[in-house]
């Protein structure tokens, strides 16, 4: 028997937060692991609108404004650094227990599949299991994208990644990660967007939380029937606006996790996370030239020399939670579906809607702690901003859809500033779609331009203008309008249709963020084509079939002028000989990265001026070579350090702004980013 000394890994309290090295550690009680009598272990017994308007919504509350009933609290263990250990160091593949044999193969966190080596093969009653071959994990990849890009059907390829993720994590990830261009729109928009039409087809394991109505009372119970305890970001959905399609309910699950696989691969958000449990002579660690957080899990270069007296434990503590809120649908043709795997009702709407939504986030707050990063994603407008508001002094919480998308598509005007010339402040923008991803737009680029001219940002909202489906947003409708569209309300008469609205305002910039396709028509391109010599057009609804226009369409209506960018990916385009590389206006260039930066600054509130800096940081990542081909975003194959810059960057404003709790802040934050991401590389056990 081996008496180990150790944090309770599965405690959530008592977590300080406060940085000390290795030889400062305190001694705790032991915890007992019992050897079966072949050597086996046995059961291990342990116990945007933006903050400028939202702040209306919030009777004038800041982010900034920290209520002492809302406190740094909680169970949640901040971890960083655990990826900066040397890949070569060997540790054990522990989970609750020591996973060895047929649960080794079938654990997901730590199945290596054919790379297991002989030394590995008889350490953990792996002899038989396998095939003879030891390979590689390259070659594992090399073969998998081989396999993969044999289907032609998305879907397929789809499933065939999820079936990964399932069996291999890290495999998984380092597929993603090397292939990233090839594979981002077959785990994420547009081919998600499918995915979730079909989920209760195709729904095999359930890969994160489904909180329905029926939990109403008991969510908190619900959240620690999860097994993983330290989670750092949620992503949650309630389904009502799932990309451009709409309703659907209960199978809007496959955008939280794909997000969040989003978040690891190219944000570097440990998926799971690993806790050592040490001996108690505690002497006998040697000294340490890094720091971490004292109770919790830590980097193994913390222990440079490892040894018969550490125990590596590898636990399936993931760091990110998906979550599906079921209050219903409204969508019948699910209701209708006998293999629809949600609540067959009606949504719930008024009191009790927002007394579940206040439930869970209470309950996500009391489990994991203040700095547990919450998503919301593809929430209905309607509930979308109020939420924002609502919990923006409360949570540490972010609206992608407003937000993130705005973030992104602003990097991408600074950055196409370098094509046509001027500032922000000189242009004209027009927007089709005046939801929660338009005026997030609008929002945050009103923001941008009055910072940058110290104008009032009433003035810099009068060079931007909305089109909804009534027509121009004018003053004269100001009665009928919902809260979130009446700053873009300025004086101008009524205009019905987008092109007439295109010739009578001749914006420098059209903006589709409508959910509706080919709406920016030939008339309406060959318009903004006559009065500007390179017209900004970006079409960004997804999925691809609710587009605004294509980029061919784009390219050849505009004969060869247009600077396009859109929300799903189009191949490059060949006009007059000369070839156009379409940029993709995606999220996934700004979510991963500040998420991230959020995290490794223990950031307790989220504001606007974090947004502009992660606005900044992508632009600043474009290059000539880019500009060259018409692009005005960096290829994704640099997604890494693309989001250790905004991660930086984000986590600079969040010290800043005195919003951060790790501190001292670390004098070079690229580097400390890069340090503290996931690595999918297999790592050897003992």
């Amino acid at each position: 028997m081996i008496s180990l000394n150790s944090s309770s890994f599965l405690s959530n309290s008592g977590f300080s937060g406060i940085s000390r090295s290795v030889s400062q550690r305190k001694v705790l009680p032991p915890v007992v692991l019992a050897l079966g009598s072949n050597g086996r272990a046995g059961e291990l017994n342990v116990s945007a609108v933006m903050e400028s308007t939202l702040k209306e919504l919030r009777d004038g509350n800041t982010v900034l404004e920290v209520d002492s009933k809302s406190a740094v609290s909680g169970g949640v263990r901040d971890v960083q650094g655990e990826d900066a250990a040397t890949e070569d160091q060997i540790v054990t593949p522990w989970t609750i227990t020591v996973a060895s044999g047929y649960s080794l193969l079938r654990n997901p966190h730590h199945n290596k599949g054919l790379a297991f080596t002989e030394k590995e093969r008889d350490h953990h009653y792996l002899r038989g299991l396998l095939p003879p071959a030891v390979v590689s994990q390259d070659l594992q990849v090399k073969k998998l994208m081989a396999n993969i890009r044999q289907y032609t059907v998305p879907l397929q390829k789809y499933m065939a990644m999820m079936d990964l993720q399932e069996r291999n994590e890290k495999l998984f990830y380092k597929l993603l990660m090397d292939n990233v261009e090839e594979l981002l729109p077959v785990v994420y928009t547009p081919t998600v967007g499918e995915a979730c039409q079909k989920y209760g087809g195709i729904l095999r394991r359930p890969q994160g939380l489904f909180i329905s109505l029926n939990e109403k009372g008991k969510i908190l119970e619900v959240l620690k029937n999860w097994p993983e305890k330290n989670i750092q970001v949620i992503v949650v959905t309630d389904g009502e606006r799932i990309l451009g399609l709409g309703d659907l309910g209960c199978q809007g699950m496959g955008i939280p996790v794909g997000k969040l696989s989003l978040y690891t691969a190219l944000g570097g958000v440990r998926p799971s996370a690993v806790s050592f449990l040490t001996t108690s002579i505690t002497s006998c660690f040697p000294a340490c030239h890094h720091t971490q957080l004292v109770g919790t899990p830590f980097c193994e270069r913390d222990v440079p020399n490892l040894s018969s007296v550490t125990y590596p434990i590898f636990g399936s503590w993931g760091k990110c939670l998906p979550v599906t809120i079921d209050v219903g649908t409204n969508n019948q043709k699910l209701l209708d579906d006998e293999f629809y795997i949600g609540l067959r009702q009606k949504r719930a709407t008024g009191q009790e809607y927002a007394e579940l939504i206040h439930e869970f986030m209470c309950a996500v707050k009391q489990n994991y702690g203040e700095k547990v990063l919450v998503q919301f994603e593809d929430f209905a407008n309607h509930n979308a901003f109020d939420l924002l508001a609502r919990y923006g002094t409360t949570h540490l919480v972010f609206n992608d859809d407003i937000q993130g998308t705005a973030s992104v598509v602003l990097a991408g005007l600074i950055s196409a500033l370098n094509l046509v010339g001027g500032t922000l402040a000189e242009h004209t923008f027009l927007f089709l779609g005046a939801g929660e991803a338009g005026t997030g737009i609008a929002e945050l680029i009103a923001l941008e331009m009055s910072k940058q001219t110290q104008a009032p940002l009433e003035e810099t909202r009068k060079k931007i203008w909305l089109v909804d489906s009534k027509g121009l947003i004018v003053s004269s409708r100001m009665d009928s309008l919902q809260h979130f569209k009446k700053p873009w309300a300025h004086e101008h008469e009524p205009i019905k249709n987008l092109v007439d609205a295109v010739k009578a305002i001749k914006p420098t910039v059209l903006i589709g963020s409508s959910g509706v396709g080919r709406t920016f028509t030939k008339e309406v391109v060959e318009a903004m084509a006559s009065f500007n010599e390179k017209p900004i057009i970006l079409a960004l609804s997804n999925p691809t079939s609710q587009s605004e226009c294509t980029a061919e369409e784009a390219y050849t209506w505009s004969e060869g002028r247009a600077i396009f960018a859109s929300g799903s990916p189009f191949d490059p385009v060949e006009y007059n000989g000369k070839v156009f590389v379409p940029g993709q206006s995606n999220n996934a260039y700004i979510f991963p990265g500040f998420g991230l930066g959020l995290i490794i600054s223990g950031a307790i509130r989220v504001h606007d001026d974090m947004l502009l800096a992660a606005s900044e940081a992508l632009a600043k990542q474009a290059t000539q070579e880019n500009f060259d081909k018409g692009m005005i975003y960096p290829p994704f194959s640099n997604i890494r350090k693309i989001s250790a810059h905004i991660a930086a960057n984000v986590a600079a404003k969040a010290y800043e702004l005195g919003l951060a709790t790790r501190l001292p802040q670390p004098e070079n934050l690229v580097e400390y980013a890069e340090n503290c991401m996931y690595s999918p590389a297999y790592r050897s056990f003992r």
